[in-house]
């Protein structure tokens, strides 16, 4: 999900700093040292903090107590914030963030929000990424509770949006893993996941009920898919809110069981990976890759839970396109963005990015097995502003606009860089 930028607290403006960047972005971590390497040492760059205090020298400003994390003790933030995406509309929420470092660790974090669209869907979103001594064990969970009608299109590439289909269902994710470090920057483990929608309903501008599709598991009424995964994960990033080099790659089978409540057996493959590169070398700027597919080994998953644009597990694959407007049963997707400085102070900064994704094509003979086929690669492209919000952890506020086919479009906003 994306989150914004925002408000002011009594007494003194708050601004979304420090490890509040750390957030919802997998391995937290403090830049400091590496900071420096990736080009402009922290003394020389400027971040609004600097801004402000330059501005208001009378005021109170909160400042990066990052001691209280060396000395083993948490840090805590309550922030209502606005913000704003194609599938939400404009937005309101209250954001707290909860950062606490266990010795030789990365920094662990608890963030929770209450959020309330323009759209009339409300979340409920707790996220933990824990870990523990000397990062031998990982241990992380993403708890959703949402009210999310959003509109939908159909499956696979030959769909457009003059028929589209208004789907309104609550939704229950609850997903939790154990990860163990096998070497260095290695981790192996197991998880469990479950996905419950329910009042899920389906109806026309004329709020007339239609199919979205031939497909019929899970359009109507209620779906569940539960199942246990095994996870590998590689990841010598030295800052992953925004990485300036380094190497990540994440797979995850999940097998969905109907002995563990699931309506349908069905199995699946996630295979996330990333690279980024300075460029010109030992600068700031960075030349960075995506690779993030996931496909049906087996089986037939409720609609909700196929693949989709923009439902990664941080809702960013498909800038140029809304939320949910290709779906299908495999997604294959690759996008590559330069990041850069607009200003010698790192204050302000640019990308330039294109992406392309394909679904697959739905089956329409379904009691004839059929490999999935792919027969339409759907590109975008845009660029963005970069605000940064903290120096020390590099944490950027990314304003992105992306163009995509057939005249789609879209705004985007992000605390910390897309991936």
């Amino acid at each position: 999900m994306h989150y914004y930028w925002g408000m002011i607290q009594p007494g003194r403006w708050v601004l979304v700093l420090g490890l509040l960047g750390c957030q919802l972005r997998g391995v937290a971590q403090l830049a400091t040292a590496e900071n420096e390497y990736a080009g402009k040492p922290i003394a020389a760059q400027r971040d609004v903090v600097d801004v402000a205090k330059s501005l208001f020298p009378g005021r109170n400003f909160t400042e990066r107590d990052t001691s209280r994390l060396q000395r083993g003790l948490p840090l805590v933030w309550v922030i209502p914030q606005i913000g704003y995406s194609p599938q939400t509309g404009l937005l309101a929420q209250v954001l707290s963030n909860v950062a606490l470092r266990r010795p030789g660790a990365n920094v662990s974090t608890l963030i929770s929000a209450i959020i309330y669209t323009q759209n009339n869907q409300l979340l409920f979103t707790n996220t933990l990424n824990l870990w523990l001594k000397q990062n031998r064990w990982n241990v992380t969970a993403d708890l959703r509770v949402m009210h999310y009608p959003q509109s939908t299109y159909g499956l696979g590439m030959h769909t457009n949006t003059d028929r589209v289909v208004q789907m309104d269902y609550d939704y229950l994710r609850a997903y939790t893993t154990l990860l163990r470090r096998l070497a260095p920057n290695l981790y192996g483990g197991m998880g469990l996941q479950l996905d419950l929608h329910w009042a899920i309903r389906s109806y026309d501008a004329r709020r007339e009920r239609t199919a979205i599709s031939r497909y019929t598991y899970g359009i109507e009424g209620r779906s569940v898919s539960a199942g246990h995964t095994l996870n590998l994960l590689y990841d010598n990033r030295p800052n992953a809110v925004n990485p300036f080099r380094g190497f990540y790659a994440n797979a995850v089978f999940r097998n969905n069981l109907t002995g563990l409540g699931s309506d349908t057996d069905h199995q699946s493959l996630l295979i996330d990976v990333r690279k980024y590169i300075s460029l010109p070398g030992q600068s700031d700027n960075t030349l960075a890759f995506w690779s993030y597919n996931t496909f049906t080994l087996s089986g037939n998953p409720p609609f909700l839970d196929l693949p989709a644009t923009g439902w990664d597990t941080y809702n960013n694959i498909g800038r140029g396109y809304i939320q949910g407007r290709f779906r299908g049963k495999n997604l294959l997707y690759a996008e590559a963005e330069y990041r850069f400085g607009i200003t010698a102070n790192r204050l302000l900064g640019g990308v330039v990015f294109v992406n392309a994704q394909s679904i697959s094509e739905p089956n329409l003979t379904p009691l004839i097995p059929q490999k999935p086929y792919f027969d339409r690669i759907t590109p975008a492209a845009g660029l963005g502003l970069r605000l940064r919000m903290n120096k020390l952890s590099r944490t950027n506020l990314a304003i992105d606009y992306g163009f995509g086919a057939d005249g789609s479009q879209g705004l985007y906003f992000n605390l910390g860089e897309v991936f």
